[in-house]
């Protein structure tokens, strides 16, 4: 064994004869257990999480250690700083648990962590990291970005060697729907520069952790390995690379994290780390019935909200059950290590709602304990704006019930700390109100009604709004291919009180069937991350009129937004739809106004700008962001037929 001294390259600053001499004395340990840790002893297979930091703001550390019959051995640490206040055994032969604390002051470096058993020794090396300095004041994402949601595998193969790797199974195939097609992490990388012009400042990727199951793994929501990057994707280290080449062109990581379960391949499923580590499926209903809005219904039967909780997601992805205190933990570290690992901007969150509330509440608190600023959204799969708005964190809405009121439930009396979720019900909204007729109650009166529901947030502006994602039908199917309908959707969603995400491809028109259960073919190839494309997004090459001329429309207007104030913390004020118009500006002191109007009408229409007095103040032109034409709003404001126009608005001195 090699015992790594802490040295100035390696990042640990002062380094003194005291730190030495602490070292050195691991050293000689070492050498004295020499012939014991080479014996047959307690073998460990593997400690996770494999390393740690010093200077978190929480100093206990939990480690959980694999190996046949280790539940036998006796432990102790060797090294100051790293200090075992207990050890805890389950019903596992396999498995042990190490409570730890960092000690204040710890110095990064190796410790020695060792197993007895039997008159035999297991020694193992456990490391203390230094964090990167800002860590936990790192920025999160906010009203500021833009969030470019894709797949790996379906974004671009950069790294052709790794896209069967033996023992993985599901080999590549790009002609079937639900195969690996091959992308990875390597063709995110070349790219980021194509994402950075387009103005994307964010990118969420789907889970990138090893999948290791015999078909279907591409998507990447069945983790075998939590520790694990999926090699066909890449290696930690390419993750890692990845996030620091992102930072550089201002562009932060959003992981993809997904508590509520775990692939069917993962070692768990066989040989959990304790008997009720996993939810066993209700008699008769293995899987959840997704029933959402059982945590708040005070007329659920209890029956159906345990089913939705306690139940399976799919029959290969066991339920984690998150009452679990060991497992909760787990959990939370695992989280925060890969944060702490990548450099990560944020996270977006699989499944909330389907975890245990008090483990959710837990769980998002202490990731903000240690990233105050850390960027969190949930996934939330409900078009009801109360079951969404009641997990954002300082929701009024569940307090105390008055006097016949309904029952309150379990969920009631745990405080939600989630700061952001996707907000689906603005999203089907937004394009039900696009396709639709104009009426008393439908098209953008029914968008422009939606708003109020805005009332239920505790922080509407933290919510993040998206033209579709990998679970819907894409933006061009569900407005039938319409390019007009196209940008104002695009338009809204970018220039709205929300933090935005588009989905890839979207620029350039990608297409896909309109029904909900044809998620493979949601995520199509992007084009031109293969040799073999026929069509190039990037380099432009392939593309048709349209979709060149809206991927440059695109373009202009996110590079715009990354300049303007009043888009990225702005109030916002909206007007009744007239005549198939609709029209918000969204205004800040100090900044200048943005006027977005919409008409899907077949003819200009010509409003008058005297209603909207209070946010254009009398004599106040604008300029078309993408025409640059100057537009005197001192009386009207024209509008080409099935058009949006995105204005800056600048008032006289």
């Amino acid at each position: 064994m090699n015992l790594k001294l802490p040295s100035p390259r390696d990042g640990t600053p002062n380094i003194t004869w005291h730190h030495f001499a602490r070292a050195a004395v691991l050293a000689l340990l070492t050498l004295l257990l020499g012939t014991a840790v080479r014996a047959a002893a307690p073998p460990v297979d593997a400690l996770e999480p494999p390393h740690w930091w010093v200077g978190m703001a929480e100093p206990r550390l939990q480690l959980l250690a694999y190996g046949p019959d280790i539940a036998r051995a006796r432990v102790t640490v060797r090294g100051a700083g790293l200090v075992l206040e207990r050890v805890q055994r389950t019903d596992s032969p396999h498995h042990l648990f190490l409570h730890l604390r960092v000690a204040d002051g710890a110095w990064a470096g190796e410790r020695l962590i060792v197993f007895e058993r039997d008159g035999q020794r297991h020694t193992v090396a456990y490391v203390l990291k230094n964090r990167e300095p800002g860590s936990a004041q790192r920025r999160g994402f906010d009203g500021r970005d833009v969030l470019l949601n894709l797949m790996p595998d379906r974004f671009a193969n950069g790294n052709p060697a790794n896209d069967i790797v033996p023992g993985l199974g599901d080999p590549v195939d790009r002609s079937a729907p639900g195969g690996r097609h091959g992308g990875d992490l390597q063709g995110v990388i070349d790219r980021l520069d194509y994402i950075a012009g387009m103005g994307f400042t964010a990118i969420w990727m789907t889970p990138v952790l090893e999948n290791r199951q015999p078909a279907y793994s591409y998507h990447g929501y069945a983790a075998t390995d939590l520790y694990r990057v999926d090699p066909r994707l890449g290696t930690v280290d390419d993750y890692r690379r990845l996030a620091q080449e992102a930072r550089r062109r201002g562009i932060g990581i959003v992981h993809d994290a997904v508590p509520n379960h775990i692939g069917s391949g993962h070692r768990w499923y066989a040989q959990p780390p304790a008997a009720d580590w996993l939810n066993s499926a209700p008699p008769g209903a293995p899987l959840t019935n997704h029933a959402r809005t059982t945590v708040r219904d005070p007329y659920a039967a209890p029956a159906d909200r345990e089913r939705f909780n306690r139940g399976w997601f799919a029959p290969t992805m066991p339920d984690l059950n998150t009452t679990h205190a060991l497992l909760a933990q787990y959990l939370v570290q695992n989280t925060l290590w890969w944060i702490e690992e990548i450099g990560l901007m944020g996270l977006r969150v699989d499944t909330w709602g389907y975890s245990d509330p008090a483990f959710l509440s837990q769980w998002a608190a202490r990731l903000r304990q240690e990233y105050p600023r850390l960027g969190i959204v949930g996934e939330e799969w409900s078009l009801n704006p109360l079951v969404v708005s009641a997990w954002q964190a300082g929701n009024p809405l569940f307090g105390t019930p008055g006097a016949g009121a309904p029952r309150r439930l379990p969920a009631d009396d745990v405080r939600p700390t989630l700061p952001s979720l996707m907000d689906f019900p603005l999203h089907d909204t937004l394009r039900r109100a696009l396709v639709e007729g104009e009426s008393f109650g439908t098209g953008w009166v029914r968008l422009y009604d939606f708003m109020v529901n805005d009332r239920l947030y505790a922080d509407p502006a933290s919510l993040v709004l998206f033209d579709g994602n990998h679970d819907v039908p894409r933006l061009a199917a569900a407005l039938a291919g319409d390019p007009a309908l196209q940008r104002m959707a695009l338009a809204f969603v970018l220039t709205t009180r929300r933090i935005p995400q588009l989905y890839y491809g979207v620029e350039v028109m990608l297409d896909s069937p309109k029904t909900h259960d044809a998620f493979d073919r949601f995520r199509v190839d992007f084009p031109g991350g293969w040799p073999d494309d026929t069509a190039d997004a990037v380099r432009g090459r392939g593309l048709s009129p349209e979709q060149a001329a809206l991927q440059a429309w695109l373009r202009r207007l996110m590079l715009w937004r990354q300049s303007q104030p009043a888009l990225h913390r702005g109030e916002l004020t909206h007007f009744t739809p007239e005549d198939g118009t609709y029209v918000f500006a969204r205004h800040l002191a100090g900044s200048p106004t943005v006027l977005v109007a919409f008409n899907k009408a077949n003819e200009s229409r010509r409003l008058p700008t005297a209603r909207f007095a209070p946010v254009l103040p009398p004599g106040a032109s604008a300029t078309d962001i993408h025409t640059g034409e100057r537009l005197e709003l001192a009386e009207a404001l024209t509008l080409p037929p099935r058009s949006v126009r995105v204005l800056a608005v600048q008032t006289r001195p």
